[in-house]
């Protein structure tokens, strides 16, 4: 059961991200409500322990997915036909 909703979870994240930070942020997050259900569950015995840990796991996995992804540095020039640097 758990495996299945990993699968479902972790392919609905992949076709909604568009972007290569969106797609760090979903994935981070999925991977910190798998473990944080995992531990949860473990360390509470309970379903709402898993509940728990998935929703912290989840929202921590999403803030460090979204930290760690790296910044697309685009090229480009002013009105002055100068070289600069912008975030895509």
């Amino acid at each position: 059961m758990m495996k299945k909703l990993l699968l479902v979870t972790a392919a609905v994240a992949a076709l909604g991200a568009c972007t290569p930070r969106e797609e760090r942020t979903a994935t981070g997050a999925v991977i910190g409500a798998g473990a944080g259900a995992l531990i949860g569950g473990a360390a509470t015995g309970r379903a709402g322990g898993a509940l728990a840990g998935a929703a912290i796991g989840g929202a921590g996995g999403a803030i460090i997915g979204n930290a760690t992804s790296p910044d697309q540095i685009c090229y480009g020039r002013d009105e002055w036909g100068r070289r600069v640097r912008y975030a895509c």
